[in-house]
């Protein structure tokens, strides 16, 4: 079994744009990685990339032991069941409360017997403070709640890897904490978390591995100095 997350001199497509290349990305079990650079710099293409949205069609890489190169079509559910991914915009359904929508996903990913479902969905709730907000949708929660449901819905089915993409970017900072808690938190589990952010703020706060997204090309730094040389 190789890391949760290996990806070998790729090049990363939109279309036929070739938008990062020469990528090698090499994630351990438990380790926190973010994905720094502007708006386009090509940080949501290699989520996408490693959920499978976006085929790896030059170089390769397996995402929790699933090859990516020639991923057919038939594996992206089986791939997405191993992951659990986070979007700034929350994608819930937003006519179902918030246990309904955990139930959908449940049912959705091959889970056959009603009450298990139900205990899963509550145990999820229950881990991230909503255990007491099941019945309401998504209108009636705050940002930080759906952003908290959209953890728990992460975590439906045990995966091995979180994918975030800008998570915290529409929350405020006291619950942006809220939630990079809980990241961390599922990161401790033995969990790893890929998060595409520009908030520096945050991971000097919270610390991990930082890969900076610029001029095509994905770069290991050491620390946010490099970024910003005359930051105290």
């Amino acid at each position: 079994m190789g890391l949760p997350v290996e990806i070998h001199n790729a090049t990363i497509y939109q279309g036929l744009i070739p938008v990062l290349t020469d990528v090698n990305l090499l994630i351990n079990k438990g380790e926190f990685v973010y994905l720094i650079g502007k708006t386009g710099s090509g940080k949501s293409s290699l989520l996408k990339t490693l959920y499978g949205e976006l085929p790896l069609t030059e170089g390769g890489g397996q995402v929790a032991g699933m090859g990516l190169q020639n991923l057919k079509k038939s594996q992206i559910p089986y791939l997405r069941r191993k992951l659990g991914i986070v979007f700034q915009d929350f994608q819930l359904l937003t006519d179902r409360t918030a246990l309904e929508n955990l139930l959908f996903v449940l049912k959705a990913t091959g889970w056959k017997d009603k009450q298990e479902r139900l205990d899963r969905a509550n145990e999820v709730l229950a881990k991230v403070g909503l255990e007491n907000k099941g019945y309401k949708i998504p209108a009636e929660l705050s940002g930080g709640e759906q952003q908290r449901l959209v953890i728990a819905r992460a975590l439906l089915n045990n995966p091995e890897v979180i994918l975030a993409d800008e998570p915290t970017g529409n929350l405020d900072p006291d619950v942006s904490d809220e939630v990079m808690r809980m990241l961390q938190d599922v990161c401790l589990e033995g969990r790893s978390v890929v998060m595409a952010t520009h908030d520096y703020r945050l991971i000097e706060e919270f610390g991990g591995t930082i890969y900076r997204v610029a001029n095509g090309k994905v770069n290991k730094i050491d620390s946010l100095k490099e970024l910003v040389p005359n930051q105290q």
